[in-house]
């Protein structure tokens, strides 16, 4: 019943503005059985939070939420790097390649409900491509630009994080066009919906610009283990 309730408001949501766009990867999924929901709710991260932030079921086969796709492909498509920064950049899809790749192991966590544990991605952390752009003094915030108009943000200090990138890979292949090849954000420790899918510009601001969905009632900040799914 809770899960209905989530979806009608985020459906809501997306028509009052015009167009819906996905907030994730999956909308199908098969739930883990309760006696696994309890033993990962009992456990623990490194940092001491539970694995499974409240509210969330792990899942073990997800599909594909829906959403308007980019049209690029990995012979066209480019991110462009820009804003609050020295040099600003574009970046090919080989060149993103030829920058330094990382094989990540994280657990996702969609606003909806699902947690997928141990999702595999190769790509590049985010902070290896803000290093090569060199942000200005003032520049605070990091504004993801995808396909059709969807926007995401976050804070300089988060998309820093070892554990932010771009992902081109996800288990071991070539993201899917669903999965918002050729490039999409991954940020684990907000919620999905903060990951924005078809990649195609990171801004570097001096304010923060709530992105699709903040600005239609979902949390500025998105930490699932805060529950901060609605407004903060």
């Amino acid at each position: 019943m809770q899960k209905d309730l989530k979806i009608s408001r985020r459906t809501f949501l997306a028509a009052a503005g015009g167009t819906i766009v996905s907030i994730g990867l999956p909308g199908t999924f098969i739930k883990l059985s309760d006696a696994k929901q309890h033993a990962l709710a009992a456990s623990a991260r490194p940092d001491g939070r539970p694995r499974l932030p409240p509210g969330q079921h792990a899942v073990e086969k997800i599909l594909d939420m829906g959403g308007t796709p980019g049209t690029a492909t990995v012979a066209n498509w480019s991110v462009r790097i820009y804003g609050e920064v020295e040099k600003p950049i574009v970046l090919s899809y080989e060149e993103l390649l030829n920058l330094e790749q990382v094989h990540i192991v994280c657990d996702v966590h969609c606003v909806t409900g699902w947690t997928l544990l141990d999702s595999s991605w190769t790509g590049v952390r985010l902070r290896t491509i803000i290093d090569l752009v060199k942000p200005l003094e003032n520049g605070s915030f990091i504004i993801f630009e995808a396909a059709e108009g969807y926007t995401s943000n976050v804070p300089i200090s988060d998309a820093q994080k070892e554990n932010v990138f771009l992902a081109h890979s996800f288990f071991g292949e070539r993201l899917q066009r669903a999965h918002g090849a050729p490039v999409r954000v991954v940020i684990p420790d907000r919620y999905f919906y903060k990951s924005a899918k078809w990649l195609e510009a990171v801004k570097v601001t001096s304010r923060d610009e709530p992105g699709y969905w903040e600005s239609r009632g979902y949390s500025n900040s998105a930490d699932p283990w805060k529950e901060q799914r609605y407004p903060n």
